[in-house]
């Protein structure tokens, strides 16, 4: 009887913790960059204190929500055929980066403003650079091997498809998507004809 009890709380809390990461990520999804614990605990529909029991701080919250974003990231993530023509893989990359940018784009533009405080943020931000390079590793292993400096090619691709480059022409010159991609093709292109 106590085995049962016990999961049952188990799961409540899960639940529960679920809830607050989802109020979490519908915030900043709707552009507020910096939720704050009233707001976030008053969209999960619980207290501050229930918050608060179950993260313990902000930065327990934060990496919560860190993985959530990561997840979500996974799930958009695919594999790209490094035996493909360079013009399908080149293609196949940079809609795939679209797709990711514009799923990442809350939670980036949040983890600007919260860095500096948060370890957990910061770890995100190397995290996403950590894989953004492993799939330029992967996609186009062929040109790699066969550059000069393959790690300063992963560089200049990595900076091509950062989010940074991404927020420049989304955010700060409020292209369509669209247009981003058309830019971030052309970039990546460019430097691969290099080889």
């Amino acid at each position: 009887m106590e085995y049962r009890q016990t999961d049952g709380r188990m799961q409540r809390s899960e639940r529960t913790r679920a809830l607050i990461v989802q109020a979490h990520v519908d915030l900043l999804r709707e552009g507020v960059l910096k939720p704050t614990a009233a707001q976030i605990s008053e969209r999960a529909g619980v207290s501050r204190r229930t918050l608060w029991t179950n993260f313990h701080d902000m930065e327990n919250l934060l990496g919560s929500t860190v993985a959530h974003w990561f997840r979500l990231d996974d799930e958009l993530r695919a594999e790209i055929d490094p035996s493909a023509p360079l013009e399908e893989r080149i293609d196949r990359f940079c809609a795939e980066r679209q797709r990711r940018l514009v799923n990442i784009a809350p939670a980036a533009r949040a983890a600007v403003l919260g860095e500096p405080e948060y370890e957990a943020l910061r770890a995100s931000r190397q995290g996403h650079i950590a894989r953004v390079r492993a799939d330029i590793e992967r996609a186009f292993a062929t040109e790699l091997a066969r550059a000069d400096d393959p790690v300063q090619l992963v560089d200049s691709l990595t900076v091509a498809v950062s989010w940074n480059a991404w927020s420049l022409l989304f955010d700060d010159h409020g292209y369509s998507a669209e247009r981003c991609r058309r830019v971030m093709e052309r970039a990546v292109r460019a430097l691969l004809a290099s080889v």
